[in-house]
């Protein structure tokens, strides 16, 4: 009895042991069913395309553009990864607030950066961001959203290395129209040099502020342009028209080269090209600026001689020739300075800035004369207050 006993305790056992062990694989079977449900379940984000929204893609936009596609990629993978591994997480809205409202800031900015990278050398576009940036949910697990290509075709390039030499900016990029600065006047030789510098200048502001255009496409509002590149360029060309008229100036009678009326710029549109600023220019011939002969058509001092009607003596002599000596440099400096300040000033700016100092220091220096004779001999009178004032050589 006991060994049947024994054999059937030993039966049930076995039965009880294999019937565990089926209802275990039955539940690991159906557990193995379940983990695969619910991958299948989990939900992916549906995002709008952007590539099929762009424009033709300057080519010098070509990689900033591709690049952006493919982050607008990356961030979807960022935002399928953390729905997979927060689930379960939060409540009803965990994946609205903590996955898809920062996915949609991070495309808004985006698709804003590859707004403003067409923009730089195109008609900057509006890919409409706040209706492309915010991504749904494909429920029971439907795929992924179709991702964006990674490579988009170019338009081709404008050809912008020219600036003001007859080429345009990219296409439909307005460039700046500004007056050519005619030189209506023979232009000294000694002012050559400068006026044409000056005159390259011109170029070289249009195709700085044409290049300026290009690069901040898009920024700012309606009066941008206006603002921020068309009046600086006003205040240069003016400054630099007047510098022109000054150089000219120090060696013939200074022109006007109607600075004001040439110093605006407007705006070519659609992208035609710059006028560019001739800059050769035809000279006169150089005159003569030595010492108290004038200086081609510039006036020049005339002041009538110190003569010394006394023996002067020995001890006096070297102090004499000194200060007359000093009667001809104050007539080359006052010669020198009319040349340099030439426009300058009103009707009387030679007679109160040059002629007018010039007999102060002419009297002090016949005065030392008759001082130095005196200390020696009797002193003579030369007639400082006659002899000090000059006039000028028409």
């Amino acid at each position: 009895m006991k060994r049947y006993r024994s054999n059937g305790g030993s039966n049930v056992r076995r039965w009880r042991v294999a019937g565990v062990a089926g209802v275990a694989v039955a539940m690991v079977g159906v557990g193995l069913g379940v983990a695969a449900a619910a991958d299948t379940a989990v939900p992916t984000v549906n995002c709008a395309s952007v590539a099929d929204k762009l424009p033709a893609v300057p080519a010098s936009a070509k990689a900033e553009i591709e690049r952006n596609l493919a982050l607008l990629n990356t961030q979807i993978q960022e935002a399928n990864a953390r729905i997979v591994s927060t689930q379960g997480q939060g409540g009803a809205n965990f994946i609205q607030n903590a996955i898809l409202g920062p996915l949609k800031d991070k495309r808004f900015a985006t698709i804003n950066r590859m707004e403003t990278a067409i923009g730089r050398t195109a008609a900057k576009p509006d890919l409409n961001a706040e209706a492309l940036a915010p991504c749904s949910l494909n429920a029971n697990g439907g795929g992924n959203a179709a991702p964006e290509p990674a490579v988009v075709p170019s338009a081709a390039a404008g050809n912008n290395a020219g600036g003001n030499t007859g080429n345009g900016a990219a296409a439909g990029v307005a460039t700046v129209n500004c007056p050519a600065v005619t030189i209506n006047v023979a232009v000294p030789a000694q002012a050559k040099a400068e006026v044409e510098r000056n005159l390259e200048l011109l170029n070289t502001q249009i195709k700085e502020a044409n290049a300026r255009i290009i690069s901040t496409q898009g920024q700012g509002g309606a009066n941008f342009i206006q603002n921020a590149i068309l009046g600086p360029l006003e205040d240069k060309r003016f400054a630099t028209i007047n510098r022109i008229e000054t150089a000219i100036g120090r060696n013939a009678p200074k022109p006007n080269l109607n600075a004001e009326g040439l110093s605006p710029c407007s705006l070519n549109q659609n992208g035609a090209a710059s006028a560019a600023q001739p800059t050769a220019v035809a000279t006169a011939a150089a005159g003569n600026g030595n010492g108290n002969a004038g200086n081609g058509a510039v006036k020049t001092v005339n002041c009538p001689a110190v003569t010394i009607g006394v023996a002067v003596p020995a001890q006096a002599a070297a102090e004499v020739a000194r200060n007359l000596e000093l009667l001809n440099t104050q007539i080359k400096e006052a010669n020198a300075r009319i040349i340099s300040t030439q426009g300058q000033g009103g009707a009387n700016f030679i007679q109160n800035a040059v002629l007018g100092p010039l007999e102060d220091k002419r009297f002090a220096t016949i005065n030392r004369i008759e001082t130095a004779i005196g200390r020696n001999a009797a002193k003579p009178n030369l007639n400082a207050e006659g002899l000090a004032p000059c006039t000028l050589n028409a």
